[in-house]
């Protein structure tokens, strides 16, 4: 299904964004794979002559979702905790966003290669991924963010011996309007 022109518009209504993180390190068997929801945001797809994306995201609505592995379960408590290091230590409260470069659609029209500019902690790095659009109008995405690339440190605990992975996968998934 080829991207309709005209303006789309995406956020938590129509939409959902979120963040996986995985755990590195000797002690990682403690820890836990988290999947957080980014819960204010949005995002405009411009589809024409020029087609281009533009997303903006709260850096203080990211939201834990749920835990896995680690060697018990992860609490309400648990969940505040990551929240408050999160918004202090990691992103420090700054703004999150994207402007794209460039976006080419591929042969049939459902796949969409996309070049940008994120913005994270202030400092702003070229970035690329794929967009995948099926024919029921959902268009899906993911993109690999390495921390130390925007001079972000992963978080980490026990002098480093469980930490977060540097790669963390950012994953969007959508749906156009009918």
């Amino acid at each position: 299904m080829p991207l309709p022109p005209g303006t789309h518009a995406f956020g938590p209504g129509n939409g959902a964004l979120a963040v996986r993180t995985r755990r590195t390190g000797a002690a990682a068997k403690a820890g836990h794979d988290l999947v957080i929801d980014v819960t204010a945001w949005q995002a405009m797809l411009e589809v024409g002559e020029q087609t281009s994306i533009v997303l903006d995201a709260d850096a203080t609505s990211l939201r834990v979702r749920e835990g896995t592995g680690g060697m018990q379960a992860l609490g309400d408590d648990d969940k505040a905790s990551i929240q408050e290091t999160i918004d202090d230590e990691v992103l420090m409260r700054q703004g999150i966003g994207f402007r794209s470069t460039a976006v080419q659609t591929v042969a049939d029209g459902g796949r969409i290669g996309v070049q940008g500019e994120l913005t994270l902690v202030g400092k702003t790095c070229p970035i690329a991924f794929d967009l995948e659009l099926d024919e029921h109008g959902k268009l899906r995405g993911n993109a690999v963010v390495k921390q130390t690339d925007w001079g972000i440190t992963p978080y980490s605990t026990l002098f480093g011996a469980l930490k977060v992975a540097d790669e963390v996968e950012v994953v969007f998934d959508g749906r156009l309007p009918a």
